[in-house]
């Protein structure tokens, strides 16, 4: 059951930052490009879609695929200190 409820947040969490990011390329507020991003990262734990098109951005642009690793690596910490867990 708690598995079930962390994926569900996960979830909800990537397509609410996919959808901050939609919003966001239309108001000059957000920073539209910035939260899909995010939302992809997190949705690419759950979605092999998500999963390839990470990938092909870090073909695409390694410059911004390098940067992207690091916070990858700092949110992965973040997590693991969130959730409690030991290190994998």
């Amino acid at each position: 059951m708690h598995a079930q409820i962390k994926r569900v947040l996960i979830l909800l969490v990537g397509w609410g930052f996919i959808l901050l990011g939609i919003v966001g390329l239309f108001l000059p507020v957000l920073q539209g490009i910035l939260f899909l991003f995010v939302g992809l990262i997190i949705l690419s734990s759950e979605y092999a879609w998500a999963h390839r098109v990470i990938e092909w951005l870090h073909r695409r642009f390694p410059r911004i695929g390098h940067v992207a690793d690091q916070a990858g690596a700092k949110a992965a910490s973040w997590l693991q200190r969130f959730s409690r867990r030991k290190p994998d």
